[in-house]
């Protein structure tokens, strides 16, 4: 690798955004065993908030606010709240690794609903992409397995939403990476305290755990400004493919913390979503080049 490849400087921070990621999920699961799921969403956006709001005033002055898609912004916004919000409610039955692989789904997603939104037209390569992805899933969702539960809806709602949010970043020219981070966080944070009074959110905790939700702001924060920070070195092509490796985060934890490690028909499910998505990768990097 040369030594002024973007990847020399890209590729350790979208590993250390990953490890952020995964590490936020795993403590979101360890939160809602004991709290309300709407008091650990909303300390997520709030924590986050509290990050972005300086590293975008750092970035982009006082106009860091503005925006020319302040609908788009809305939009995009709530469908990443929405994401969260499922997929932090799926892993309370479901063990993260496989949580984790389902909403690595989302691409497969984004090439169905591009064709109603976008008018595109899929390729073969992505038609064969998303029947990949869509039979990880019948491998993983198997009757008899510990993911053949009614919450694993929520966790295909997840990345539903975060194809959305996928396809609107897409259809939001113009805008700074720091003003859309920090969109992300501020309305995320509002609409969750505006609906606060609706939601059983009194549920007794201890200081330690009043730091863990603390905590689970600050990693969202960090992994998104990196996350935004490598992809504005080094291309999106070049850098998905090392995305998947949240997955390698995501088993570690799940065995190490809650004591499950995938039986080997769900790891062949994980396998086929992450080379489907893989694939899709590979095919967007040749049709860009040519």
């Amino acid at each position: 690798m040369q030594q002024d490849h973007p990847l020399r400087r890209a590729l350790p921070l979208v590993f250390l955004a990953g490890m952020c990621f995964s590490t936020l999920d795993a403590t979101a699961k360890y939160l809602i065993q004991d709290h309300p799921l709407f008091l650990v969403v909303w300390a997520r956006y709030a924590g986050q908030a509290l990050i972005a709001t300086p590293i975008a005033w750092h970035r982009g002055g006082h106009g860091f606010w503005r925006t020319r898609h302040p609908r788009l912004q809305v939009l995009r916004s709530l469908c990443l709240v929405t994401a969260t919000a499922c997929f932090f409610g799926g892993l309370r039955y479901l063990p993260l690794a496989e949580g984790s692989a389902i909403t690595f789904l989302a691409p497969v997603f984004a090439v169905l609903l591009s064709i109603p939104l976008l008018h595109e037209r899929p390729t073969h390569a992505r038609w064969l992409a998303a029947f990949g992805g869509f039979a990880g899933i019948v491998i993983l969702l198997r009757p008899g397995s510990d993911v053949f539960h009614p919450a694993a809806v929520l966790l295909l709602g997840a990345a539903v939403a975060n194809a959305l949010y996928q396809i609107l970043t897409r259809m939001l020219p113009n805008d700074a990476p720091h003003t859309t981070l920090f969109y992300t966080a501020l309305v995320g944070t509002a609409v969750l305290t505006a609906l606060w009074p609706f939601f059983e959110t009194n549920a007794a905790f201890t200081w330690r755990e009043a730091l863990v939700l603390a905590f689970l702001g600050l990693l969202a924060g960090v992994g998104h400004g990196m996350f935004i920070t490598a992809f504005t070195i080094a291309p999106a092509s070049l850098l998905a493919p090392f995305t998947y490796v949240q997955m390698i985060w995501a088993t570690l934890y799940g065995y190490f913390i809650f004591g499950h490690l995938p039986d080997r028909i769900s790891f062949v499910g994980m396998g086929v979503i992450v080379a489907s998505g893989l694939g899709l990768v590979w095919h967007e990097r040749r049709r860009a080049r040519a």
